[in-house]
C-alpha cells in the first residue's frame, strides 16, 4: 500500500511541477491553485508512505517520479528537447527508481 501511495505521490509532484511552469512565475491564479494543492497533497501522502517506508528509499523513488515525469511533460507539452543525451539521462533515473524499489523488497 505505501508504494501505491508513494507513486500517487510522485505523480501529483509531476502535477504540481508542471502547474508552476504553467504558472509563469504565478501570474496566473487557477495554475498557482493547483501548484499549492498539488504540492500539499504530494507532501502528505509522501509522509504517509515515509511512515512504512525509509527514508533513503521513500524520497529518492519520489524525487525520481517527479523529476522523470516533468522531464516528459516538459518534452509532450512545452515543447522541450529530446536529445538522445537527455533520454539516456532519464533512463539512468529509472534504472535507479528500479534498483531501489528492488532492494526493498
Amino acid at each position: 500500500m505505501a508504494w501505491l501511495v508513494l507513486a500517487i505521490s510522485g505523480g501529483l509532484e509531476v502535477v504540481w511541477a508542471s502547474a508552476l511552469k504553467a504558472s509563469d512565475g504565478f501570474s496566473k491564479p487557477l495554475y498557482s491553485v493547483i501548484v499549492a494543492v498539488a504540492a500539499f497533497a504530494s507532501f502528505w501522502l509522501l509522509a504517509y508512505a515515509m511512515k512504512s517506508l525509509p527514508l533513503g528509499t521513500a524520497y529518492p523513488v519520489w524525487v525520481g517520479i517527479g523529476a522523470v515525469g516533468s522531464f516528459i511533460i516538459g518534452i509532450v507539452a512545452f515543447g522541450e528537447a529530446a536529445s538522445p543525451l537527455r533520454l539516456a539521462s532519464a533512463a539512468l533515473i529509472v534504472i535507479g527508481i528500479a534498483g531501489l524499489k528492488l532492494a526493498e523488497g
